[in-house]
């Protein structure tokens, strides 16, 4: 069977034979009859591979949780711990979070046509599902986009676990990691593990899985992915193939901004990135 491959982002993705090199093309078998001089064949050129994107990819981060709200007075106040005993996956949006979701649904509504989404991949997390559905609820409501539009959970867009620092302000991990801290500042962002969780370059690895099979799924359509600051960090990281000076050097990613890329020349090229003019009002 001939094999299958996309191209995401200029990288050919695709399977071959046990042991043959990437790449190669195979040779076709010739066979002289009895008496005849050399054969002579022109070469085979493989077929270039198959160019597969959506024609327009959304990022958006959730809206304010109730988390981000308790971490940014932790933070501004020192504390050693915040007022959540729910999983992490479990933390609902603020008040202002669900109205960040409705003007990201307003946003939505007033794309043109052919860059309106008509289809969206989700985080499974009740922030990132709250977030999809406020603002599709509101686009629709506009008569933007059908009411009845699927929404597809993925947990490879789930938000970066962090294993033992869980839920501990700057202050805490200090104060009760402190070799952890250490070491989190020795190697930096992209490659520190915190024990029981996830580096940014673990987080780029589903990403990049993720990629692939939406690259395949959503071939010529626009698509809306809605997940988490670190997923949306990893999933520019991968498309604009950045450095680790480059990533590391780049603002937070706000809530409910926007980040949107578009297919040319074989490629999803950002057209904006943590846009939250959308936002001005509430």
């Amino acid at each position: 069977m001939a094999e299958t491959g996309t191209t995401l982002n200029g990288q050919h993705q695709s399977a071959h034979a046990p042991g043959a090199p990437l790449g190669a093309a195979a040779a076709p078998v010739v066979t002289a009859p009895p008496g005849a001089g050399p054969v002579t064949t022109a070469p085979v050129t493989a077929p270039a591979p198959e160019t597969r994107l959506p024609s327009v990819l959304i990022a958006t981060r959730h809206g304010e949780s109730t988390a981000n709200v308790e971490f940014q007075l932790a933070e501004a106040a020192g504390a050693l711990s915040v007022p959540i005993s729910c999983r992490d996956a479990d933390i609902p949006l603020s008040l202002h979070g669900r109205q960040q979701a409705q003007a990201l649904g307003r946003w939505w509504a007033g794309l043109p046509s052919a860059d309106r989404p008509r289809s969206v991949w989700c985080s499974p997390y009740v922030r990132t599902a709250e977030t999809a559905r406020i603002a599709l609820a509101q686009a629709a409501g506009l008569g933007a986009v059908p009411v009845s539009l699927p929404v597809r959970y993925d947990e490879r867009l789930r938000d970066r676990e962090l294993g033992v620092l869980e839920m501990l302000p700057k202050a805490a991990i200090e104060a009760k990691h402190p070799e952890e801290a250490a070491r989190r500042r020795k190697m930096g962002e992209l490659y520190y593990r915190p024990p029981g969780g996830e580096s940014w370059a673990d987080v780029a690895l589903r990403v990049r899985s993720l990629l692939r099979d939406l690259c395949a799924e959503e071939a010529g359509r626009p698509v809306l992915l809605v997940a988490h600051d670190c997923t949306v960090l990893m999933l520019r990281y991968a498309l604009d193939r950045l450095t680790e000076a480059q990533l590391t050097a780049l603002e937070p990613v706000r809530n409910c901004s926007t980040s949107l890329w578009r297919a040319a020349d074989g490629r999803l090229r950002p057209a904006h990135w943590n846009e939250t003019g959308h936002l001005a009002a509430d």
